[in-house]
C-alpha cells in the first residue's frame, strides 16, 4: 500500500511540474506554479518559513518522502530506473562519506560565496529544470508544429506553430550531459544521485535518521531471502544484520512490497539496529558503452536550433539574423529589483526562460552567472502586458509585479548607434523605434536641424524609456541594430 500511495502520488507531481515547464500557452502557470514554489532549494532562496519548515517536520515524521514524491529529479531518477527490466538488480552499498558530504560543503560555499554556475549545476530541481527546459521542451514544441501544420491541411486551426530555436549552447550541453550522467546512475544503481551527489537529500538525511515513521525489520519474521536489499533503489539495507541506512532511505516503499513473509513495515514502534557490517557492493560502473546509449536520448533535441521566418511589417522576408549587442550591463527581468538580487537569489531552474512568451529570456552564458536568465531582443521584446516570468519565480528572484507596475520599472535605456540606422547607411526613411515604443521615448527628429532634406533619425527621453527593447526588436538594421537597451544594475520607478 505505500509503494502504490508513494507512486500515484510521485506521477501527479512528476506530470504537473514538467507540464508547467513544457508549457509555452500561458495557460497552465495560473494553475501549476505553485508546484515549484514548494520545492526545497527555492523555497530557501526564497525565505519561504513555511515551506522550508512543513519539510523538515514531514521529514522528522515520515523521512525522506519529499525526495520520492515531490522532488522532480528524484521521480525522473525512478522512471529511468524502471526502464532497466532487470529483477533484483540492487544491492546493499555503503554510503559514499567521501564524495556525500564535500559535496555539500562545496554547494554551500558556492551559494555564499555568489558562484551560481556550481550552486545551480548540484541543485536538484534546478538540474532537472534545466533537462525540461532545454531538451523535453523543444522536443514538445516540435510534435505541437507537427500537429498545427497537419490541422491546418484539414483548415483547423486548433494548434499554431511556434518558434523552436537554441537558446544557449552552453546551457544544452550541461543538460545533454545531465540527462546522461542521471540516466547511467539510474539504470545502473537506482538512487545513487540521490544519495551521492544531491545536497538536498544530504541535508534531509540530517532530519531523516530521527524520523519517527521508520521502516523497520521483523527479525522473526525474516528468511534472509535479500529481496528487500535487491528491491532497494537507494541500496541503504543490509539484510544480513537487519540494518537500514535511514539518512539514504526515499521511504519507497520497495521493499515492504518486494518481502514475502511481511518482515518489513512502515512503523513508529520498535528500535532499529544501529549495525553496519555487510561487505560493500560492486561500485557502479558507468562504462562508454552505457554513455552512447543515453546519449541518443538527446540527439533529437539539436533539431531545435533550426530558425523559423520571421514576420516583420512587410509581412515575411528572409532576413539576416541579428546579432546580440555587447551590453556593458545585462538586463534582467522586471522584478528582479537589480543585477545583484537576481544573481543572489536565482536558483538556475530555467522556469522562466521556459514559460517566457516573447522569446526574450534566455540563460546567461557569463561563467560566474551561467544559466541564470538574461534578456535579449534578436526574437522578440518583453511587453509591458506580459509579467509571466515574476508569476512562476520560486525563489524570489523575480518578484510579482502587475501590469501596471512594470510599465513605471526601467530596466534599461535605449542608446541609438548612429552608423548602423538604415536612414543614414542606405538613405531611406524608416521609423520602426519610434511607432513602436510602447512608452514614447522615441520621436524622429531631423538629423540636421538646418537641413530640410536631413534624414530624420530617432531620439531618445532616456527618462521615459523602460527599456522593453521593442525599439531594438523591429530595427530592421542587420547584423547589428541601430538601437539597443543598455541594461541598469538597479531598476528604477519611472
Amino acid at each position: 500500500m505505500l509503494r502504490k500511495i508513494r507512486t500515484i502520488l510521485a506521477a501527479v507531481m512528476f506530470v504537473l511540474i514538467t507540464l508547467l515547464f513544457l508549457d509555452f500557452t500561458g495557460t497552465l502557470h495560473h494553475w501549476l506554479s505553485w508546484c515549484a514554489k514548494i520545492q526545497f532549494l527555492p523555497a530557501v532562496m526564497a525565505l519561504n518559513v513555511v515551506v522550508v519548515a512543513a519539510f523538515l517536520i514531514i521529514t522528522l515524521i515520515c523521512g525522506r518522502t519529499y525526495c520520492s514524491i515531490i522532488c522532480p529529479m528524484g521521480v525522473f531518477q525512478d522512471i529511468l530506473a524502471r526502464l532497466n527490466r532487470k529483477k533484483n538488480k540492487y544491492s546493499y552499498s555503503k554510503e559514499v562519506r567521501w564524495l556525500r558530504y564535500p559535496v555539500l560543503v562545496v554547494f554551500i560555499i558556492a551559494g555564499v560565496a555568489g558562484i551560481g554556475s556550481i550552486f545551480q549545476l548540484l541543485a536538484p530541481y534546478s538540474s532537472y529544470g534545466r533537462i525540461a527546459t532545454m531538451i523535453f521542451q523543444p522536443v514538445w514544441k516540435m510534435g505541437n508544429n507537427i500537429l498545427a501544420e497537419l490541422a491546418e491541411r484539414a483548415d483547423s486551426y486548433a494548434f499554431y506553430s511556434v518558434d523552436t530555436w537554441m537558446r544557449s549552447m552552453p546551457v544544452f550541453v550541461i543538460a545533454a550531459v545531465t540527462l546522461v550522467v542521471i540516466f547511467i546512475l539510474a539504470w545502473r544503481g537506482g538512487r545513487t544521485y540521490c544519495n551521492t551527489i544531491c545536497p538536498v537529500g544530504t541535508i534531509l538525511s540530517f532530519f531523516a535518521r530521527f524520523s519517527w515513521l521508520k521502516i523497520r525489520f521483523d527479525e522473526d519474521k525474516c528468511k534472509n531471502c535479500s529481496l528487500c536489499s535487491k528491491n532497494c533503489k537507494a541500496s541503504c539495507i543490509d539484510f544480513k544484520t537487519h540494518s537500514i541506512d535511514y539518512t539514504r532511505c526515499v521511504v519507497c516503499g520497495n521493499c515492504i512490497d518486494s518481502c514475502k513473509f511481511g518482515a518489513l513495515k512502515y512503523t513508529a514502534a520498535g528500535p532499529s539496529k544501529k549495525t553496519n557490517k555487510a561487505n560493500d557492493a560492486n561500485p557502479i560502473n558507468t562504462s562508454k558503452r552505457s554513455f552512447l546509449l543515453a546519449t541518443a536520448l538527446v540527439t533529437t533535441a539539436a533539431l531545435a536550433q533550426k530558425k523559423k521566418e520571421k514576420l516583420m511589417d512587410g509581412g515575411l522576408a528572409e532576413l539576416e539574423d541579428k546579432v546580440a549587442p555587447e551590453r556593458q550591463t545585462p538586463l534582467t527581468p522586471p522584478g528582479s529589483l537589480s543585477f545583484q538580487n537576481l544573481a543572489t537569489r536565482c536558483t538556475g531552474c530555467q522556469l522562466c526562460v521556459s514559460e517566457c512568451p516573447n522569446q526574450v529570456l534566455r540563460p546567461s552564458s557569463d561563467l560566474m552567472h551561467l544559466m541564470q536568465p538574461t534578456m535579449s531582443y534578436e526574437h522578440g521584446y518583453c511587453r509591458p502586458e506580459c509579467t509571466r516570468c515574476s508569476e512562476v519565480c520560486p525563489a524570489g528572484a523575480i518578484q510579482k509585479v502587475d501590469k501596471e507596475e512594470k510599465t513605471a520599472i526601467q530596466i534599461g535605456h535605449a542608446v541609438w548607434i548612429k552608423k548602423n540606422c538604415v536612414p543614414i547607411t542606405d538613405g531611406v526613411e524608416c521609423g520602426n523605434c519610434a511607432r513602436h515604443c510602447p512608452s514614447g521615448a522615441i520621436e524622429m527628429v531631423p538629423l540636421d536641424e538646418n537641413d530640410e532634406e536631413s534624414p530624420m533619425v530617432p531620439a531618445i527621453n532616456e527618462a521615459a524609456c523602460i527599456g522593453c527593447g521593442a525599439c531594438e526588436y523591429v530595427c530592421p538594421a542587420r547584423p547589428f541594430s541601430a538601437i539597443y537597451v543598455e541594461g541598469h544594475e538597479v531598476h528604477k520607478k519611472i
